[in-house]
């Protein structure tokens, strides 16, 4: 593989975005390749692709190149090193000694202790322990080297405008493109090969949405009926909103709330383009908003705001930007919309409360804790793990049923 020098500094500046001027790994490459609409798929893929695989493997790359905090250049010439690619003959990587490298990257292999595990995995010190605290340390281990592991491209399949199997067929014949099935999950497409979907035409004729198998298992999880009024009370953009929609057939009434009103405007479009007519949208401004909807909801979904520790695959930047103090703020505001916001149930009527989290405190704590305060209003009927080793993001769901 040829290296160039322009895309390579392309890179450094994206990596400077992101760890500097703390900017979203996916919002920084999204923004580089609307600026630069001439590059082919291969620079394309150059670009996003290593500034991920470097912003994954930080601490790591660091500690094998002796990196200082913010020498990128030294970092994308680990990535070389890293993948076996000659290191050009240039100014920006003179002192990178393949040697010294390698001979670092074996003693890290070798060494069997926590600290082992936060340099090949390349985590934070606090993360590991806080994982070890949560999971134990067997299945931690196993759940953060899943989570390193570069995420499939899942479509979900927009039943409202076709099948999977006349998707599939029409994606190979007309685009080329090679997709496999899952049993487990019924709606889903795997691409056997990663490449910017959203050109196609499928896409733009709203056939398709790009959602991850374990998130597709939420909205079936909610087991909303056609007729059913269903409230998606943290919709944001409305991926899970438009998998209802879906699975109701348009019939029922779907209401999505959300505090930002920018999302929901990015749902009206994404509905128009999937031809889901059942949904309305509603912006949060206060508690008053929710006090108008008590009792009405016969299905409530409550995908709350999390750590995200289960799409770290997805948001690798994420374990450099979290804290221990913003997982311990978001685990209060769970609490707050559970108890919130379950009051625009009706009796009778299930709540379904799900994370893109690993953690027991933001999922299986949380749910028991909801219960013991609410003596005996509500039951859990069903909760479900879905854990990144498995193959797919991390989720947590638990349905509860309002009694009385």
């Amino acid at each position: 593989m040829k290296l160039y020098h322009n895309l390579s500094e392309v890179v450094a500046e994206s990596l400077h975005e992101i760890f500097v001027e703390k900017r979203y790994a996916d919002k920084v490459i999204e923004k580089v390749l609307k600026q630069n609409p001439k590059w082919g798929a291969r620079d394309r893929r150059f670009i996003a692709e290593t500034t991920y695989d470097i912003v994954r493997w930080y601490r790591l790359f660091q500690h094998l190149t002796e990196a200082g905090e913010h020498d990128f250049w030294k970092l994308l010439g680990a990535w070389c090193l890293w993948n076996k690619i000659t290191l050009p003959d240039w100014e920006e990587f003179r002192g990178l000694d393949p040697k010294k490298f390698w001979a670092r990257q074996k003693e890290v292999t070798a060494m069997n202790s926590p600290d082992g595990t936060r340099l090949r995995e390349s985590i934070p010190d606090w993360l590991d322990e806080l994982g070890r605290k949560e999971l134990g340390d067997t299945s931690w281990e196993r759940e953060i080297h899943a989570l390193n592991e570069t995420a499939a491209v899942v479509l979900r399949v927009n039943t409202l405008k076709t099948s999977r199997e006349n998707l599939q067929r029409q994606l190979e014949e007309e685009e080329n493109i090679e997709t496999e099935t899952s049993e487990i999950f019924p709606d889903a497409l795997l691409l056997a090969e990663r490449q910017n979907i959203f050109t196609r035409q499928q896409f733009k004729d709203g056939l398709f949405e790009v959602q991850d198998a374990g998130s597709q298992t939420i909205a079936p999880f909610v087991h909303a009926q056609p007729g059913h009024r269903v409230i998606d009370a943290c919709a944001g953009a409305g991926g899970k909103t438009l998998h209802l929609a879906a699975l109701l057939q348009n019939k029922g009434r779907i209401l999505a709330l959300d505090t930002e009103a920018w999302k929901l405007e990015e749902l009206k479009k994404r509905a128009r383009r999937a031809g889901a007519s059942n949904i309305e949208t509603r912006v949060i401004e206060s508690s008053k908003t929710i006090k108008r909807l008590e009792n009405s909801a016969d299905r409530l979904l409550l995908d709350v705001p999390c750590s995200g520790l289960g799409v770290l695959r997805r948001n690798p930047d994420a374990k450099w930007k979290l804290s221990v103090d913003f997982i311990e703020r978001v685990k209060e505001l769970q609490q707050k919309i559970l108890t919130d916001y379950t009051r625009m149930l009706k009796t009778g009527g299930e709540v379904v409360y799900s994370t893109c989290s690993v953690l027991p405190s933001e999922n299986e704590q949380q749910v028991e804790k909801f219960l013991a305060q609410q003596k005996d209003s509500f039951q859990l009927v069903e909760q479900k793990t879905i854990l990144p080793s498995e193959g797919f993001d991390g989720f947590f769901m638990a349905r509860l049923k309002k009694i009385k």
